[in-house]
């Protein structure tokens, strides 16, 4: 399976930047880091009314292999944070998605808007690595995780001051992260197995999750309409997108278009 791979990719990668940069060295930078309010300023934009949109930086993907070949990612998330969006989504694994850690450390300095580290979050480590990168969100992989992991990762990523979007895709995942404190339940539209992507999920999970949490839909959002379709169908508070955006050659445009699908 497609995943199994990215787990093992991801667990090697991990070991690496261990080997460099040990436990105790990022509990350290954690702890010297300034407060900052960008988890309130996320979780305050998923609450507003409007549809919250977060606009992902990717270069490739398992399903869809190269997606730009360049990937100017400063001036995207620039673009993103002048359109407003909630959070910028920025992938960091290397070997599926040829992201980088880097990317999000550089796009944290450079724009104010909450980041997202969108990657496997395997073990406590990452969730130390993405807060002192300047991550302001996390992903949880329900998929990928026990029961206590998924646990002692909320807490974790909530001392350290971290809003965390725990990623569901079926019912048996929805039943594990709504026996936790998770705040933010993200619904994959993406069969992690093998990939194919059905947009009804959302449709079909979110009636299953009660009201004081918070949903957001991810992949297969390729057009204004499929925004607009999830908003009609489901109950959501925002949309993860990445390809229809990193194909845009007008990204502001592109996001207004979304909002505007929405709002008709």
């Amino acid at each position: 399976m497609i995943l199994d791979e990215l787990v093992i990719s991801t667990k090697k990668r991990l070991h690496q930047r261990q080997k460099k940069i040990p436990l105790t060295k990022l509990q350290d930078i954690c702890r010297q880091l300034p407060p900052n309010n960008k988890k309130n300023i996320f979780m305050a934009r998923l609450q507003q009314p409007e549809l919250a949109v977060i606009a992902e930086i990717k270069q490739a993907s398992p399903s869809k292999g190269m997606i730009v070949e360049r990937l100017p990612y400063l001036k995207i998330a620039t673009e993103y944070q002048q359109a407003g969006v909630a959070a910028i989504s920025i992938l960091t694994e290397e070997d599926h998605f040829s992201g980088s850690l880097a990317y999000l450390e550089k796009s944290a300095q450079q724009v104010a808007t909450p980041i997202l580290r969108k990657d496997f979050t395997l073990d406590p480590y990452m969730i130390y690595e993405a807060k002192a990168a300047g991550a302001a969100v996390i992903l949880l992989i329900v998929a990928i995780l026990t029961q206590q992991q998924l646990e002692a990762y909320l807490s974790l990523a909530d001392k350290l001051g971290l809003a965390a979007i725990v990623e569901i895709h079926n019912e048996a995942e929805l039943r594990m992260a709504l026996k936790t404190s998770a705040t933010i339940i993200g619904i994959n539209n993406r069969n992690l197995d093998n990939f194919n992507v059905d947009l009804t999920t959302t449709s079909r999970l979110s009636s299953l999750i009660p009201p004081d949490r918070l949903i957001i839909s991810e992949s297969g959002i390729q057009h204004p309409k499929d925004a607009a379709f999830l908003y009609q169908t489901a109950r959501i508070n925002g949309i993860l997108i990445g390809e229809y955006l990193m194909r845009s050659d007008d990204k502001l445009q592109a996001i207004e278009e979304l909002k505007q699908a929405v709002n008709d």
